[in-house]
């Protein structure tokens, strides 16, 4: 185990480092060095870390999404508005539908089967926005009109969005019914999650005002409140619908609002962690990979994906009719709402351990998505922001 930690942290941050001199994104370079380590390739990733694997990619999950909350102000989002509130499901619906209609033509699957498989490719990755997004965010481009909020609380509730369908459709293969209650468990999901997040944030700033404490234990102290959020996701699943991840980013924007002071000095520790969690998290998922399954993908695939892609983007631009926002910024919006990495990597192969006949069908289009959309996405934000997006100073 500590020889194969030994590899990601050298291999993962070298290549990181070179693809960065390139011009490159660093995630790449971390996503390849899982591919060739992992049990597909080289198979010198332990057993012992591949077992809690998807463990670990949910921690780095949470700290990504505990440092977006921390900088996400409500009263920015306010100001979005409309346009926030139907990115969080317009793009990902139209997605999916594309998938549903097109996937049987292309890859000769059923409209259940492809149902399936456009919940598995509609999930934006948070992972590769929010980072870009809260340092956009620093660098006060599009923060005039509020756009990398715009995008990061989009992307984050689009996951959820797509994640509860994804478990309707997986249900109904299974002889479940779909019903009306579960289109309800959207946003009784959302609301519970924020509602948990705020009133624990608010419970958490009276602690740590009233009580001398580190800051670094605050860290430590809002980091397992994350991870109890998401582990009473799962208890309460069997009985209520709850979005931990989505209470995880309530907690920071409540820690923001009622304790700015603290937000701040905080960032700077999560930052640090994310160095390693964002590691962590683009190996493991590259690892994950099965490149036997690309080999078979054929060209009918790349087609359904970029389909599917060109309907998101349609989503995107119908989410932002009548906004302030000019051709280059809608434009940046769309590029943002296409890299897919986690959610792709973390379901991919669910529906064939499931059973769905074409479980290796969807499992190879959703890595083959993840190859294709992260880098475009990744490297279209990096490129164009300065060009796209005006710039304004953050004091």
């Amino acid at each position: 185990m500590l020889f194969s930690l030994a590899l990601i942290l050298i291999i993962g941050f070298s290549l990181s480092g070179i693809f960065n001199r390139l011009k490159i994104p660093g995630l790449i370079g971390m996503i390849l060095t899982g591919i060739f380590l992992g049990p597909y390739v080289l198979d010198l990733i332990s057993d012992d870390i591949l077992n809690i694997s998807a463990d670990l990619r949910e921690i780095s999950l949470i700290v990504i999404l505990t440092r977006a909350g921390l900088t996400i102000d409500i009263n920015d989002l306010k100001k979005v508005g409309r346009p926030a509130i139907l990115m969080c499901f317009v793009p990902a619906t139209l997605e999916i539908l594309a998938v549903t209609i097109l996937a049987p033509i292309f890859l000769n699957v059923s409209y259940l089967e492809a149902a399936i498989m456009g919940t598995v490719l509609a999930a934006v990755s948070p992972a590769i926005i929010v980072p870009r997004m809260i340092h956009l965010m620093e660098s006060g481009h599009g923060k005039d009109k509020n756009i990398p909020q715009l995008i990061m609380a989009g992307a984050s509730v689009d996951d959820i969005y797509v994640i509860v369908l994804f478990t309707a459709f997986l249900g109904m293969y299974g002889g479940d019914d779909f019903s009306a209650s579960t289109l309800l468990s959207v946003p009784v999901s959302i609301l519970l999650g924020m509602l948990l997040g705020i009133v624990t944030g608010l419970v958490l700033i009276r602690v740590f005002k009233s009580l001398h404490i580190r800051d670094t234990i605050k860290v430590l102290i809002i980091l397992s409140t994350s991870f109890i959020f998401v582990s009473l996701e799962t208890f309460l699943e069997p009985y209520f619908p709850m979005s931990g991840l989505l209470a995880v980013m309530a907690l920071g924007a409540t820690i923001l609002k009622t304790y700015p002071i603290l937000a701040k000095r905080i960032m700077g520790k999560f930052s640090k962690i994310w160095v390693g969690a964002e590691l962590m998290l683009f190996v493991l998922v590259g690892a994950a990979v099965d490149i036997s399954y690309l080999a078979g993908a054929g060209l009918m695939s790349v087609l359904l994906i970029l389909s599917a892609l060109l309907l998101r983007i349609v989503g995107v631009y119908l989410s932002l009719i009548k906004t302030n926002l000019n051709l280059k910024e809608k434009l940046f919006c769309a590029i943002s709402y296409v890299p897919k990495a986690t959610v792709q990597a973390a379901i991919g192969a669910i529906p064939l351990t499931a059973g769905v006949e074409s479980g290796n069908t969807i499992l190879t289009v959703a890595v083959l998505s993840i190859m294709i959309t992260a880098p475009i996405g990744a490297i279209g934000i990096d490129q164009t922001y300065t060009r796209f997006l005006s710039i304004k100073s953050s004091t």
